[in-house]
């Protein structure tokens, strides 16, 4: 085995380095024509003054945590408290706390707290702001609409303060003399509340436009089978809806009490009362079916609708990121795109169709966000989409035990809040949830958040901002 003579590479790579082996004297200029290989750049990683939150409740570190929230244990989106003792991945944190750790910068805090709800319940708490806490994100907050899931003007005891991006940033201006600094790191997330404020308001259409139907056909399909069975069908239809519409007039009157008249008519008429039971159960079947239709109908029609308004959300989310965020000062900026929220527990609970729909709308927004703010040096666009798809795919590569169910017990007796801003060690499910990817129907646990402020660190890590 030949032997590598180290000492005399040794003295051949410093008589190289040295000018040895050829004509050149130490310090002599090169010959001519000899190419100059430029430096390689010096990549400078930035040292973060702050950390500045804007968004909603996936960054919220606080907002609610007080009056009968706080003595619930709860205050953010997620399993409240740190349980690490028992469990090591439940810190009781979200994403933005972790990435603050990480950037070594303090803990961060809410720049506002309260809620604006029923009194009596404990959730009328007066708002206050906090200086020097930038973690401006609030459960609830939409794009640019004040009004976002649980605020007071929904008909929510919470009374959650749904304090929009736009104000969030505006906000900060008013307290920073209108400026980002040079070395603030801003994070950005948002527009989930604006695809379920959306979904909430369809469904609330869509059942109404079904229950409609639903109940048109119940008494059409009761009326011909009564009157089918009578001994003069022609004669029997018209007295048993006069029955029908006579009983409605009552005060109090009921579906019940409407379908008892019309049998009653119908016996009038001939009909056998045996049959009563069966007619009204196909009736009702009838019913559902054209209820069914009716609402899907109306969701297919809106559907357009509520793509087009979240590429308007996107768009808007945009404009404030370069509008008032960038055109202000701020030199880092991370955007994170909306995740899969049809791979949600709540979103999983739809129809397939609906999960398309809501798919296509989160689409929408994000594609509106990469249109405007890709090829900026200053902005990060982090794929959060991309990693919820990529931990429901291959769950175990992440160290995720369950990625459709909830951690949390949201019965009202075990939870009165049926959320995660409730949710702590004493209503958890049974057994180790601990790497759940939910916490509840749309929020993640503690240990998602880890990942999804790995995932951020990574990418900023690639940038040479870390």
């Amino acid at each position: 085995m030949r032997k590598i003579h180290l000492i005399g590479l040794l003295a051949a790579s410093l008589l190289s380095a040295c000018g040895g082996g050829n004509d050149v004297a130490v310090g002599a200029a090169p010959p001519p024509n000899t190419p100059t290989v430029p430096a390689d750049p010096v990549v400078v990683k930035p040292t973060f003054g702050a950390q500045i939150a804007f968004g909603d409740s996936l960054s919220d570190v606080g907002t609610y945590a007080v009056g009968t929230v706080k003595a619930l244990g709860g205050g953010l989106f997620t399993i409240n408290g740190d349980y690490t003792a028992l469990y090591p991945s439940l810190t009781g944190l979200n994403w933005t706390a972790v990435l603050a750790a990480r950037l070594k910068l303090p803990a961060p805090c809410a720049a506002q707290t309260g809620l604006d709800g029923d009194a009596t319940k404990g959730f009328a708490v007066p708002v206050e702001n906090h200086a020097g806490c930038f973690g401006y994100a609030q459960g609830g907050a939409r794009v640019t609409n004040p009004v976002g899931p649980s605020n007071k003007l929904t008909g929510s005891p919470l009374g959650a303060l749904t304090v929009p991006v736009a104000t969030q940033i505006a906000n900060h201006l008013a307290v920073s003399g209108g400026k980002f600094k040079a070395d603030d790191m801003v994070l950005v997330m948002a527009g989930g509340n604006d695809v379920l404020f959306q979904l909430g308001a369809l469904t609330e259409a869509a059942n109404s436009a079904g229950e409609t139907a639903a109940g048109t056909a119940y008494f059409t399909s009761l009326v011909a089978q009564l009157a089918s069975g009578s001994s003069n069908p022609a004669a029997a239809a018209p007295a048993i809806q006069a029955a029908i519409a006579l009983a409605q007039d009552n005060p109090g009157s009921t579906v019940e009490s409407m379908t008892q008249a019309a049998i009653g008519a119908a016996v009038q008429a001939g009909y056998s009362a045996g049959g009563a039971p069966s007619v009204v159960a196909q009736a009702q079947a009838d019913a559902l079916a054209a209820g069914n239709a009716a609402g899907l109908d109306y969701a297919r029609a809106q559907a357009p609708t509520l793509v087009a308004a979240m590429s308007t959300a996107g768009a808007e989310l945009a404009t404030l990121v370069k509008g008032q965020i960038l055109a202000n000062g701020a030199q880092y900026v991370a955007v994170n795109n909306l995740p899969d929220v049809a791979g949600t527990p709540d979103g999983r609970a739809n129809s397939a169709e609906i999960q398309g729909l809501i798919t296509t709308m989160v689409q929408a927004f994000n594609t509106e966000l990469t249109n405007a703010l890709s090829g900026d040096a200053r902005v990060l666009l982090v794929d959060a989409y991309a990693l919820s798809q990529a931990t429901a795919a291959n769950p175990i590569s992440y160290g995720l035990t369950n990625v459709t169910d909830t951690a949390c017990d949201l019965s009202p007796e075990k939870n009165p809040l049926e959320s995660s801003l409730a949710c702590n060690a004493s209503n958890l499910k049974p057994g180790d949830v601990s790497h759940y990817a939910y916490a509840d129907g749309v929020h993640p646990t503690p240990y998602y958040y880890a990942l999804l402020a790995q995932h951020v660190a990574e990418k900023m890590t690639q940038r040479g901002w870390l």
